[in-house]
C-alpha cells in the first residue's frame, strides 16, 4: 500500500462507513485513484466463460453499485470487474445506519438492501463506458416487486447489451425472502425466465449465479443440478454470511450480511464442495474473505477459475488488487505453474 493511499484510509476510517464509501466513489471520479491497469503475465493470463481476463483477480459487486466508476477501476488492477446490483425501478434500500466496520475481525456487515438508481441510469453509463477490462452486472430485484423472477430477466435486457456478463443474485440476505428464490423449483424457473432473455440479445453474454454460503449440502446439490440444466455459464460462491460465529467486533449484534475475513473458511469450503459436485461443468468464482495472494491461491486450488475481492480493500486500500495479482504470479511460479488455470481445483480435497 501507498503511502498515500495509506493516510487516505486513515482518514476514511474515521467517518461513518457509508460516508467513507461515498467518499471513495468520489475520490475515483475526481481521478485520484492509484492505478495501473491490469496486472498480468503469461501465468496469470486466463479464460473465465469465454471473458478474456489480464489476471483473475476481480471486483465484487456492491463497490460501485451505479456503475459511476467504472473507468478509474478498470485502471486498479483488476482482471475484471462486477457492478451493480441493479434493480429495474431505483429505490433507496434499508434505513441507515446499514453499514458496519467490523475492525478487530476484518470483516463488515451491511444490509443496504439493493439500493441503486435503478436500470435505466446504470444502462445509460454502461453504453458510453470506455472498453477495457470485463465489466459484469449484478441483477437484483426490486424489494416491493410482485414478481420478483421477472425483475431479473427485465434487468438482463435492458442493460445486456451493455455489459460482458450478468450475474443473478439470489443470495443476499438483505431483501426479505429473496434466498427463497436458491430452491429447486424457484431457481429454475427464475433462472429460465433469465436465459430465455439472455437469447433475446444481440450478443447473448455468460450468465452466472451467486449462491449464499449457509446452505446445506442437499441444498447445493439441487443448485449444481438446476445450473446445468438451465445452461448457467457459472457460479459464484459466495455472498455474505448471516452467522457470526468467533466475532470480537461490538458490531456483531447488527442485522445483514457478514463478508470479510471470518467468511474465508466457510464460503471456500462451498467452493469445494460444488467444485466436487460440477466436476468441470462449468467454472466457479471464489469470493468471500480474499484479503491477501494467499487466500486467491486457496481459491484456485480449492476449485475457482478466478476470485473476486470487495471488503478486504476497506482495510488494505484499492492497490490492494495488484498486490493480490502480483503475489498470486509469484506463487504460481514457486509451485512450477506455467498457467493460474493448471491450478484450479488441485487442492480441492483439502476443504471436503
Amino acid at each position: 500500500m501507498k503511502v498515500l493511499e495509506r493516510i487516505a484510509l486513515a482518514g476514511m476510517h474515521c467517518v461513518d462507513p457509508e460516508r467513507a464509501h461515498g467518499l471513495a466513489v468520489q475520490s475515483l471520479k475526481l481521478g485520484l485513484g492509484f492505478g495501473q491497469g491490469p496486472i498480468s503475465s503469461p501465468r496469470l493470463r486466463t479464460t473465465l466463460a469465454g471473458l478474456e481476463l489480464a489476471n483473475p483477480v476481480g471486483l465484487a459487486a456492491g463497490f460501485d453499485k451505479n456503475a459511476e466508476v467504472v473507468g478509474p477501476l478498470a485502471q486498479a488492477g483488476f482482471g475484471f470487474l462486477e457492478v451493480g446490483a441493479a434493480t429495474p425501478r431505483p429505490q433507496p434500500g434499508n434505513p441507515k445506519p446499514r453499514l458496519f466496520r467490523l475492525t478487530e475481525d476484518q470483516a463488515a456487515i451491511n444490509r443496504f438492501g439493493f439500493n441503486n438508481e435503478g436500470m435505466d441510469v446504470i444502462a445509460e453509463r454502461l453504453a458510453s463506458r470506455v472498453v477495457g477490462v470485463p465489466v459484469g452486472l449484478n441483477l437484483g430485484a426490486n424489494k416491493d416487486s410482485q414478481d420478483r423472477a421477472q425483475d431479473f430477466a427485465t434487468v438482463l435486457r435492458r442493460c445486456g447489451p451493455h455489459v460482458d456478463f450478468a450475474t443473478v443474485n439470489v443470495s443476499s440476505p438483505n431483501t426479505e425472502k429473496l434466498r427463497d428464490l436458491q430452491g429447486r423449483a424457484a431457481l429454475s424457473a427464475l433462472l429460465t425466465g433469465v436465459m430465455e432473455a439472455r437469447s433475446e440479445l444481440r450478443s447473448p453474454i455468460p450468465v452466472f449465479l451467486k449462491i449464499a454460503p449457509d446452505l446445506d449440502d442437499d441444498a447445493l446439490a439441487e443448485i449444481a443440478e438446476v445450473a446445468v440444466e438451465t445452461g448457467l455459464a457459472g457460479i459464484i460462491a459466495t455472498n455474505t454470511t448471516l452467522s457470526r460465529d468467533g466475532l470480537k467486533s461490538p458490531h456483531k449484534v447488527e442485522a445483514g450480511g457478514l463478508s470479510g475475513q471470518p467468511v474465508f473458511e466457510k464460503s471456500t469450503r462451498v467452493l469445494a464442495q460444488l467444485s466436487e459436485l460440477l466436476d468441470g461443468a462449468m467454472p466457479l468464482v471464489g469470493v468471500g474473505g480474499v484479503g491477501s495472494a494467499e487466500q486467491a491461491y486457496a481459491k484456485i486450488r480449492a476449485g475457482a477459475s478466478a476470485v473476486q475481492i470487495y471488503t478486504a480493500m476497506v482495510y488494505g486500500g484499492l492497490s490492494l488488487a495488484g498486490e493480490i495479482a502480483q503475489g498470486l504470479d509469484q506463487l504460481l511460479e514457486r509451485d512450477g505453474f506455467a498457467h493460474v488455470a493448471d491450478a484450479v481445483g488441485i487442492g480441492r480435497g483439502d476443504w471436503l
